[in-house]
């Protein structure tokens, strides 16, 4: 008998934004929220790649009603605590900024095309980002299958 893993999903800013509500990026927000629910009850982890994390705080500090900025950065905040005291269903994923990681970035990590070709066909450095980051975590000695979580079908054909 085959027993499956749950899965481990890095966030793309794309799930975050409508995870967090925020306006102008949460227009798939129902299909996300149901989505997450499901992954839960499979027992999935998140991982929130740092590029993640950039993007999605800036589109929060750019929200032009103060309230709603504040009320959605305490949402991300109590997030990023829970990843921080490692709370299920987050994980932490500590990799370093450095030579190995920029020759996979420039390699195009495992989309099978170089930075330069990714670029021009359109996929933003962000993205590979946050594939390179998938990369690296999945070489480690893991139970379940890791993948990442996105709307952005520039990058998911490329996951």
């Amino acid at each position: 008998m085959t027993v499956n893993k749950p899965p481990i999903l890095f966030i793309d800013t794309s799930i975050l934004t409508n995870l967090l509500n925020v306006p102008g990026k949460n227009q798939d927000r129902a299909e996300v929220n149901e989505d997450f629910k499901l992954y839960r009850q499979q027992g999935a982890q998140f991982i929130l790649p740092i590029t993640a994390v950039i993007e999605t705080g800036n589109h929060i500090a750019h929200l032009p009603d103060g309230k709603m900025r504040r009320e959605i950065a305490e949402k991300f905040r109590a997030i990023l605590q829970q990843v921080v005291d490692g709370k299920t269903p987050w994980l932490l994923h500590d990799f370093d900024w450095d030579k190995d990681f920029l020759k996979l970035f420039l390699a195009g990590a495992s989309s099978g095309s170089s930075y330069v070709e990714l670029a021009v066909q359109q996929v933003g450095a962000g993205d590979l980002c946050i594939l390179t980051e998938k990369d690296i975590f999945a070489r480690k000695d893991i139970p379940g299958e890791v993948e990442v979580w996105t709307l952005d079908h520039g990058l998911d054909a490329r996951t």
